[in-house]
């Protein structure tokens, strides 16, 4: 869709009028991109403020809230033990550039929810991390290699904006303008849950690598897990050619269980562990936080003990880090993952049974507090069949549930997000819309 900057939206019309506004000052109207609605068309909604499991837009719009920020707002907005904590802190300064003890404090919540991880680092944004972890792997094992999978999105770093090569475990291709093909050169992109694929790039560059990232549950293709014999396979792999395995919890963690999804693989797989973990979104609470962290041989790699640099003037803000450790410690309370993953399945399971009412196929997935769904016959398990389902009925499914006051991202390719301030009648009203826009999708 373009934007005309001279043309006038009705007066009645608010967001109309703010996107216009916007794109005459911010590239597309947005400062990210799946903001802008272009892929389900239409305009963009602009939030005037949000409470609880609703957001309210420019108009006086009440809407269910499935995105949450993208993840973060795991208790609703608004929650009153956040906003104490939010509060107190600001009282005290926004930033010092000096050490405070609650970096501390949040850095000994993870690690205490987090095996895997015995030392970590504040970032403020889940592409740095994911980039600061990246580098390093390279210092700590003098290799240059990474392997990513495609599908999986672990930032806008130019090293990981990567598509497939054009063959069986080719290195990538930059999938944005101002990579240079040099810089991908070293990044090698397989299919998710692809055994063959994975054995074949060990067997060929196994010695070259530094490490393999991936989404453990990635929800940038939608919702998609890795299947338990290719997590399986690729912690071997990796122990045995010497490459650290980095999973990328910024979606998950924190999100799908108490302990991330790596708990989840250990649950099922004794002695299952990530050499490196990054997170971010409900670890900030809302705010602009993140996080890597590892194994105290790996990360005394970073400087200023070792030779890898990893700096950033706002790490470990005094406000963030507010936010987010009184957000996990509400998560901690007793049976808070149970309440949440029950929700979750309320609404994949009401939405999945409205489909088969209406006649429409239709899959779905959840864990935790995360889900997604798909207009298609089987569930998806990588990109490519994730690229083959129903987009234009997606497309339509959501603009119907949009007018009727459900909020889901605006893109076939993004998870949901069910909070702890969602209530069976939040759950019951979107089954009712969805309903109606099945109806819709079969008339």
């Amino acid at each position: 869709m373009s934007i005309d900057a001279d043309a006038q939206p009705p007066a009645t019309d608010r967001n109309a009028a703010l996107f216009e506004r916007a794109a005459r000052v911010i590239p597309g109207g947005v400062n990210s991109p799946v903001r802008a609605f272009r892929a389900v068309g239409g305009t963009p909604r602009f939030i005037a403020r949000a409470e609880g499991a609703c957001m309210i837009d420019a108009e006086g719009r009440r809407y269910i809230d499935y995105i949450g920020s993208w993840g973060p707002m795991i208790l609703g907005h608004g929650h009153p033990a956040v906003l104490e904590a939010v509060q107190k802190a600001a009282l005290d300064g926004f930033s010092f550039g000096a050490p405070t003890e609650r970096e501390i404090e949040l850095a000994e919540e993870i690690l205490k929810l987090v095996p895997s991880v015995e030392q970590v680092r504040l970032v403020s944004s889940g592409t740095e991390a994911a980039m600061s972890a990246l580098r390093l792997a390279r210092g700590a094992t003098g290799r240059h290699t990474i392997v990513k999978f495609e599908g999986c999105y672990h930032g806008h770093a130019d090293a990981l904006l990567v598509k497939a090569g054009s063959g069986l475990a080719t290195f990538g291709n930059p999938t944005s303008a101002g990579v240079p093909p040099d810089v991908v050169k070293h990044t090698l992109v397989l299919e998710y849950n692809n055994l063959a694929q994975l054995e074949e790039a060990f067997s060929r560059h196994g010695r070259e690598m530094a490490c393999v990232m991936i989404e453990p549950i990635a929800g940038n293709m939608n919702f998609v897990r890795a299947s338990l014999p290719f997590m399986r396979r690729l912690r071997e792999l990796c122990t045995a050619h010497g490459a650290l395995l980095v999973f990328d919890e910024v979606m998950s963690g924190f999100r799908v269980a108490l302990g991330g999804a790596q708990s989840l693989y250990a649950r099922d797989l004794p002695g299952f562990e990530p050499d490196l973990s990054v997170f971010g979104k409900v670890i900030g609470g809302g705010m602009p936080l993140a996080a890597f962290g590892g194994k105290r041989a790996v990360m005394e790699q970073l400087a200023p003990l070792g030779p890898v640099y990893q700096a950033g003037t706002l790490s470990g803000n005094p406000v963030a880090t507010a936010c987010g450790l009184a957000t996990l410690k509400e998560i901690q309370r007793p049976g808070f993952f149970e309440a949440l993953g029950q929700r979750t399945r309320e609404l994949v399971d009401g939405l999945l049974g409205a489909a088969r009412e209406a006649g429409v196929p239709m899959v779905g997935d959840c864990e935790g507090g995360m889900f997604g769904f798909f207009f298609a016959d089987a569930l998806p398990q990588n990109y490519t069949a994730v690229m083959a389902t129903d987009k234009e009925r997606f497309n339509h499914f959501f603009h119907s549930l949009l007018s009727q006051g459900v909020y889901l991202a605006p893109a076939l390719y993004e998870a949901g997000f069910v909070s702890a301030a969602h209530t069976g009648q939040h759950i019951a009203d979107t089954v009712a819309a969805a309903r109606v826009a099945f109806r819709g999708l079969n008339g």
